[in-house]
C-alpha cells in the first residue's frame, strides 16, 4: 500500500529524473553555445563550403557529348574520376590549373551510360564529394553535319562551307543560326539550303585571296527536328590560298589556267566526246587523287571501262566528273587540243603511273582542292549547284533566297 508521503518521494524523484535528463539533453545538444564561448561568439561552420557541380544531372539520358564536366566553388577539385559504367573503362581528363573545373579530354561517345565521382576541399581542409551516373544523347536523338574545308587546311578561293547532316533537318533557322561563317576580308557570307540535309555558306564572289575563314558551329542542344536535337560546339578555321580559276574551252579543247589575274599555261585537254558532253559552269576541285580506279559501272556506264590506276584525279562532281590524266590514248593520233574522246571528264595527257614530266602532273601539282575549273561552250547544260561543291552556278539572288535567317 502506498502511503501519501511515498507518493510524494516519488514524483520528486521522478521531475529530478527528468530535470537530470533535460539537462542531459542540453549538454549533448549545446555545441553552438560551447563554440560561441570559445570563438568569441561566432560558429565554426562544420560543412564544407566547397560546393561541387557535375554538369550532366544523376539519372539523365541526354546529356551532352561536349559540355560535360565537374565545377566547384567555395573550393578546390582533389579529384575527378569519369569511367564508362558498366566496363569501367577511364575516360581521360584534367583538372584546371585554379582547381575549379575538371573537363574530359576528348568528346564522348554519343548513347553511352558514364559515371562521374568527383571530391573536393574548401579552404580549411573539409571535404565535399558529388557523383552522378548520366547517358549521352543517343544517336537516335540527335543530329551531326559532316563539313568541309578542314580546320588548318589552305584551300582555293572557290571553295564553300558546306555540311551534310545526317538526319533530315525541319528547324533550318534554327540551325544555321547557330552555324557562323567570317572572313578576314569582310565579304558577307550568306548560307543556302539544298534540301533538307545539306547547308553551304559562301560569298557573292569567290573568297579573297589570303583570307582567313572561321566556321562557329554552336549547334550542342540544338533542336533540328522533332526530338533530334545537335551535338557539335567547336570553331573551325582554314585560310584562302592564292587565287587560280582555270578555263576549258570546249571549242578549242584547250584549258588555260590563271593564278592571281596572270596567265600560267594553256594546256591541251580532251573533254567529253559528242555523245558524253561536259558539264558547263563553274566547278569545284573537291578531292585530289594521285592515282584513283574508275569504273563505268558505278556512275551509270555499265562496263564501257574500268581504269583501276587513273592518274593525277581531280573531282569536279558528286556524280563522277573529273579533271584528269589519260595514259590509254592513242599515241599516233591523239585527240588533246584536238577532240573531245571522255565520258564527260576532262583529261590531259599523262603516262601510267602518276610519274614524268607531263601536263596533267603540272596541273594536279599546280592545284589546290577549293581552285575553279570553269568550263565553256559545251553542247551540255549547266552542272547544277549542288551537283558537288558547285553553288557558284547560282545567282547571289537566288543563293541567298536558300537562306532560312
Amino acid at each position: 500500500m502506498t502511503t501519501p508521503d511515498i507518493a510524494a518521494r516519488r514524483v520528486l524523484g521522478a521531475c529530478a529524473a527528468l530535470m537530470v535528463g533535460a539537462l542531459t539533453l542540453t549538454a549533448c545538444g549545446g555545441d553552438a553555445n560551447a563554440n560561441a564561448s570559445n570563438s568569441g561568439g561566432k560558429e565554426s561552420p562544420k560543412t564544407s563550403t566547397a560546393k561541387i557541380a557535375i554538369s550532366a544531372k544523376d539519372g539523365a539520358t541526354d546529356a551532352s557529348i561536349n559540355a560535360t564536366g565537374v565545377k566547384v566553388s567555395g573550393g578546390r577539385l582533389t579529384e575527378v574520376k569519369m569511367t564508362v559504367s558498366g566496363s569501367g573503362q577511364a575516360v581521360p581528363g584534367a583538372i584546371s590549373a585554379d582547381g575549379h573545373s575538371w573537363s574530359p579530354k576528348q568528346r564522348l561517345e554519343r548513347g553511352t551510360k558514364y559515371r562521374i565521382a568527383a571530391t573536393a576541399k574548401d579552404a580549411g581542409g573539409r571535404p565535399a564529394a558529388a557523383n552522378a551516373i548520366f547517358t549521352t544523347v543517343s544517336s537516335a536523338n540527335s543530329f551531326i553535319g559532316t563539313y568541309t574545308p578542314d580546320d588548318g587546311t589552305t584551300v582555293g578561293v572557290g571553295m564553300p562551307v558546306s555540311f551534310t547532316f545526317d538526319k533530315s533537318i525541319s528547324d533550318k533557322k534554327a540551325v544555321q543560326s547557330h552555324i557562323t561563317v567570317d572572313s578576314s576580308s569582310g565579304q558577307q557570307v550568306v548560307g543556302h539550303w539544298f534540301g533538307d540535309r545539306r547547308l553551304d555558306f559562301r560569298p557573292q564572289e569567290y573568297w579573297k585571296a589570303g583570307s582567313k575563314v572561321t566556321m562557329n558551329i554552336d549547334l550542342d542542344g540544338v533542336q533540328g527536328a522533332q526530338g533530334v536535337y545537335g551535338v557539335q560546339k567547336k570553331t573551325v578555321s582554314f585560310t584562302i590560298g592564292r587565287s587560280q580559276v582555270s578555263t576549258v574551252d570546249v571549242n578549242t579543247e584547250t584549258m588555260t589556267v590563271v593564278r592571281d589575274g596572270q596567265t600560267l599555261k594553256t594546256v591541251p585537254i580532251s573533254a567529253g566526246s559528242p555523245q558524253h558532253t561536259t558539264y558547263n559552269g563553274q566547278m569545284v576541285i573537291s578531292e585530289k587523287f594521285t592515282q584513283t580506279r574508275m569504273n563505268g559501272s558505278t556512275v551509270g556506264f555499265g562496263g564501257e571501262y574500268d581504269i583501276p590506276d587513273v592518274p593525277h584525279a581531280m573531282r569536279l562532281t558528286s556524280s563522277g566528273t573529273f579533271i584528269h590524266g589519260n595514259y590509254w590514248y592513242s599515241r599516233g593520233n591523239p585527240p588533246f587540243g584536238r577532240q573531245g574522246t571522255s565520258h564527260g571528264c576532262v583529261g590531259l595527257a599523262d603516262v601510267q603511273g602518276a610519274q614524268g614530266d607531263t601536263p596533267a602532273k603540272w596541273f594536279f601539282d599546280h592545284s589546290l582542292v577549293g581552285d575553279v575549273v570553269i568550263v565553256k561552250n559545251s553542247p551540255d547544260s549547266t552542272v547544277s549547284p549542288d551537283n558537288g561543291l558547285n553553288g557558284w552556278n547560282l545567282s547571289w539572288s537566288a543563293w541567298t533566297a536558300g537562306s532560312a535567317v
